[in-house]
């Protein structure tokens, strides 16, 4: 998660065609890099993954669908995540958030 001058960037690795819609916590790739696990049911087709991904995510931190995006990594597994705001606070309101997710 970073600060961008229109909001925040989260980094999200997305497993499709999961048994529920939840957010598994932080992980780390194996190049090092700490992303969010997020697992949701939808298929990877159509965007219907994508949409299910920031769906949760809106519902998960409170926030309106209308402020979150995907800026990267649209066909891939690994995302980048949007999210419009106040950086500050938003990191804020996420850090809590993601809190106690963290995975070894």
């Amino acid at each position: 998660m970073r600060a961008a001058a229109d909001g925040v960037r989260v980094v999200v690795r997305l497993t499709p065609r999961a048994r529920a819609d939840r957010l598994d916590g932080i992980v780390h790739l194996a190049d090092g890099a700490a992303v969010l696990k997020v697992s949701v049911t939808a298929p990877p087709l159509e965007d219907r993954a994508n949409d299910a991904l920031l769906q949760l995510l809106a519902k998960e931190w409170g926030l309106p669908r209308r402020d979150l995006a995907l800026v990267g990594g649209r066909k891939s597994r690994n995302k980048i995540v949007r999210i419009a705001g106040e950086p500050a606070a938003l990191m804020r309101r996420l850090a809590s958030a993601i809190s106690g997710r963290e995975r070894p």
